[in-house]
């Protein structure tokens, strides 16, 4: 009987893991489509002092990062985290709203958090 009860459940689904390692430019890992070809969305976050912080502040807010990115894995692709710049980078397939809702869930677990963003007053259109 338990056998049976088993099969129906499935184990419980496990975010990916993050791999801590150090790394290349961020212009060469960056990926611009996802497997199908189609483009991807992209945004960074800054954590102000986050590499001055202790390795146990570093921890929480990487296991903080980990659960706010999880709550959107099917849309996210690629995530670096550069302690030295104290920068998030995400990188996600585009569905309407993701680069504000992601940031915003992010911002909810770490409110020190601030989207790197252009000013559109500041932006220089075609004529």
């Amino acid at each position: 009987m338990e056998g049976r009860l088993a099969s129906k459940h499935k184990p419980p689904r496990r975010a990916p893991a993050i791999t801590l390692q150090p790394a290349g430019p961020l212009w060469q890992r960056v990926p611009t489509r996802d497997e199908h070809g189609q483009r991807l969305s992209d945004f960074m976050l800054l954590i102000p002092r986050l590499a001055q912080r202790s390795h146990t502040h570093q921890r929480s807010v990487i296991a903080e990062l980990e659960a706010a990115l999880a709550a959107f894995s099917p849309h996210v692709v690629f995530v670096d985290l550069n302690l030295k710049l104290n920068l998030l980078w995400v990188s996600v397939r585009p569905r309407p709203g993701i680069c504000v809702d992601l940031p915003l869930a992010i911002q909810a677990r770490v409110p020190e958090a601030r989207l790197v963003a252009q000013n559109p007053a500041h932006t220089v259109r075609g004529r």
